[in-house]
């Protein structure tokens, strides 16, 4: 899976401290801290025939991540809400749209990794792309990274931080083996996610996933288990194996940026016989959701 350039993103404005710039044009300051140290939070957002999906959670997210690491300021709602408008207003946006919202520590008076050495901050982002979901639904296929992903008395998942590279190493793993994306486990071998998203995995009638010991609590996961509750489908929060996954009927991964997606192989292995019954039913469900739903964010 290779994203390709979409024409109509070819004149964006992106917001920067509620500020309007051309894509480039617009910049941040080598002593901010997210070019310092990747310190910074985010979230993905998608919006939706004017509203945003399920952005409390998402905008409660992002203030969490910040007050775990300490942030000495954090925009309210109703000041990140305002520039997310303005910038889907300036750029005419409606729907089929994917925003990354960053917000870092801010700059600092000179470099070093020191939070106190911030004196202007934090720096809000908002860059909003014209972006369907970048999977589709041709079925992914998977390869188990070498990379592990931390335990929480490493560096807790719980906060969304800006520092990727454990993802940016197994996603380079997964591009060299030809493969769409990759799955990363936990340091005792258990399935944590892949490299982008969530995953389950449907067996004997039974939606399962892993627990968030080793992975973020994803908007769209817990969405999907919600879902469930809806549909009288059965479902499962456990550790489970590479085995568990390989010997599955259904696989599929879900998140912002790409929805919910079907995997149709993972390591060599072929995911059940081909359909995806759960699969289909879920995403129909989260379609529905998604266009009765949503934060109206425009005028």
């Amino acid at each position: 899976m290779h994203q390709t350039f979409d024409e109509r993103n070819r004149d964006l404005i992106v917001n920067v401290n509620g500020r309007l710039f051309h894509r480039d044009e617009a910049g941040v300051s080598p002593f901010d801290s997210a070019v310092q140290g990747g310190d910074a939070v985010w979230e993905g957002l998608r919006l939706y025939q004017g509203r945003i999906f399920k952005l409390p959670e998402h905008l409660a997210r992002l203030r969490g991540s910040a007050r775990a690491l300490a942030f000495s300021q954090i925009p309210t709602d109703e000041e990140i809400i305002l520039q997310l408008r303005r910038t889907l207003e300036a750029n005419g946006m409606t729907d089929g749209v994917h925003i990354r919202l960053t917000l870092t520590r801010g700059v600092k008076y000179t470099s070093g990794m020191d939070p106190r050495l911030n004196t202007a901050g934090p720096t809000l982002i908002v860059l909003a792309e014209h972006k369907p979901p970048v999977y589709g639904q041709h079925g992914l296929k998977l390869v188990t990274a070498s990379i592990r992903r931390f335990p929480p008395d490493c560096l807790d998942p719980k906060i969304h931080h800006n520092n990727l590279i454990q993802s940016i190493l197994a996603k380079i793993e997964a591009n060299v083996a030809g493969a769409d994306d990759a799955v990363m486990l936990d340091t005792r071998g258990f399935v944590a996610e892949t490299n982008a998203t969530h995953l389950f995995m449907v067996a004997d009638g039974t939606l399962r996933t892993p627990r968030t010991v080793a992975c973020p609590e994803g908007i769209t996961r817990s969405t999907v288990l919600a879902l469930c509750d809806e549909l009288h489908l059965p479902c499962a929060v456990e550790d489970l194996s590479l085995t568990d996954f390989y010997r599955a009927d259904e696989c599929f991964c879900t998140g912002t940026m790409g929805e919910l997606a079907p995997v149709s192989s993972i390591d060599g292995r072929a995911i059940g016989e081909g359909s995806q019954p759960v699969t289909a039913r879920l995403q129909a469900a989260f379609r529905a959701l998604t266009e009765r739903s949503g934060y109206p964010i425009l005028g």
